[in-house]
């Protein structure tokens, strides 16, 4: 029970920041919502040090499925859902992270984390620098992308990718790249927020596909 207030705790504490934010910047809606979209993705290294099993784990992210599913209908907490374009980025936020957990949980959790961090951190982090910082820019399917947010999630997908195959000492060589232009192309297709759902699944998946070759191979 003392690991899941501890999540929940941490959950409030975004939500929190966020709120804060919101209150000194009203208008920058774009990085009131990177504030959670980014945030939540320290939360699986969290829950696997805290060692919370994966059922236990599907059940919160369903819960929590849940709850964004409520928020989307009747605008609980309206700085989730505050963007200028029909989106249910939030709901396949949710659903890409159960999917990762059914799949990769117990069997493959670097594959889970390669995923979910592209999403947070090179999907967050392209829409604040690609929202703030003038660049070429270009529509597909009516979303607007940007030379600097498009450089941006590569180069931290590349680096979230790299880090982890380091650390579990998986040498990938090149397939970190194609990993990372994989996210990258794929985030360009970001209408009605279907990028939240196929970058990290795609990225995940791949992920363990070369992990599955690596160990193959040696």
């Amino acid at each position: 029970m003392l690991k899941f207030i501890l999540i929940v705790i941490y959950i409030f504490v975004i939500f929190l920041i966020s709120i804060i934010y919101r209150n000194f910047n009203p208008h920058n809606k774009e990085a009131i919502r990177k504030i959670i979209h980014i945030g939540m993705g320290p939360l699986i290294p969290i829950a696997q040090y805290l060692k919370i099993d994966q059922n236990s784990a599907l059940y919160f992210t369903g819960i929590f499925s849940l709850l964004t599913l409520l928020n989307y209908l009747y605008k609980l907490f309206p700085t989730i859902e505050d963007v200028d374009r029909k989106s249910f980025g939030t709901l396949f936020y949710c659903l890409s992270l159960f999917i990762l957990i059914y799949f990769f949980w117990d069997k493959d959790p670097t594959s889970l984390m390669a995923g979910f961090f592209i999403m947070t951190f090179g999907d967050g982090f392209a829409g604040l620098i690609g929202k703030n910082f003038k660049s070429k820019s270009w529509f597909i399917l009516n979303q607007k992308k940007s030379f600097f947010g498009t450089m941006t999630m590569f180069c931290t997908s590349l680096i979230i990718v790299f880090c982890l195959s380091y650390f579990q000492e998986y040498y990938f060589h090149l397939n970190v790249i194609t990993i990372a232009l994989l996210a990258t192309i794929l985030e360009q297709f970001s209408i009605f927020g279907i990028d939240n759902l196929v970058v990290p699944i795609s990225s995940g998946i791949l992920f363990n596909f070369f992990v599955k070759v690596y160990r193959l191979q040696n």
